[in-house]
């Protein structure tokens, strides 16, 4: 849950520190096999993405931002890329730099703000946001950092909120993701001061919630192409009802919808364009 770097000398306007019950959440959330799993699928399909794409390289230039504890960083690793993690919590970056020296893989981790990326334009091959935007006031800002920095026909990978589906994890209250502003509001207030429980201690709630179509837009200005979920799913691996369904999804609009509102998270792969 981030937000990053800034120039030399300059004075950070965020808070580096963290709540030990969220740090202690997060830490055994990022062992789970259920995050694994989901990292891993995450990065085999960039790298199918790579190959249909004019990103034509061996090695990739890899930043995570909001990488946590590392977890992303080490799949990216271990198959040899040059991995960067960028944190606004030094306590979950302490964690991935001890990892990351116990397991001997090359990695890179600092601390900063996704608003601020302290590299080059067109620094990185791959840039991946996982359950970020939500947590940063200016998102917009975090999304066209992660644009800058990204390579022409470089791939982007982000996950978020979901605004259309009831079902979410940032706040222990049901149905919260369709709560009206001025009450989500309320709860964003009492997480950050009495009732820091609500949103799992988190020292930056999720204040935010999209759709699919919503950040394609923006990023479609930017010159980014954008995938959905569907799109990125290979159906020859799919029995025939599944197969029937994720066609569906893809052909009519209302079906895809549909499929939105079904599942939790809002994910989106994008490929810069090479004049982009």
């Amino acid at each position: 849950m981030s937000q990053i770097g800034r120039p030399p000398g300059e004075t950070s306007a965020f808070d580096h520190t963290s709540d030990p019950n969220f740090v202690h959440y997060y830490q055994e959330e990022s062992l789970s096999p259920q995050t694994y799993q989901r990292f891993k699928t995450v990065r085999d399909k960039m790298l199918k993405l790579a190959k249909t794409s004019s990103l034509e390289r061996s090695k990739f230039a890899v930043l995570d931002i909001g990488c946590g504890t590392g977890s992303q960083c080490h799949l990216w690793a271990e198959l040899g890329h040059d991995v960067t993690g960028i944190d606004v919590n030094a306590a979950l970056i302490d964690i991935a730099r001890s990892r990351a020296a116990e397991s001997k893989l090359e990695m890179r981790f600092e601390v900063g703000s996704a608003t601020r990326l302290p590299f080059e334009n067109e620094t990185f091959d791959v840039c991946l946001l996982p359950e970020l935007l939500e947590h940063v006031e200016d998102w917009e800002s975090c999304l066209s950092e992660a644009c800058r920095v990204l390579k022409p026909s470089g791939l982007l990978y982000l996950s978020t909120t979901n605004l259309l589906c009831p079902v979410q994890q940032e706040f222990n209250l049901p149905l919260y993701s369709w709560y009206p502003g001025p009450l989500k509001h309320r709860y964003e207030r009492l997480a950050v001061t009495t009732r820091p429980e609500l949103a799992n201690y988190a020292r930056y709630p999720a204040v935010h919630w999209f759709t699919f179509r919503q950040l394609a837009k923006f990023l479609k200005q930017r010159g980014l192409d954008c995938l959905d979920r569907f799109d990125m799913i290979d159906v020859s691996h799919l029995a025939g009802g599944a197969r029937v369904v994720v066609t569906l999804a893809r052909w009519i609009p209302l079906a895809r919808w549909f499929g939105q509102v079904l599942t939790p998270t809002t994910i989106l792969f994008a490929v810069k364009k090479s004049g982009g």
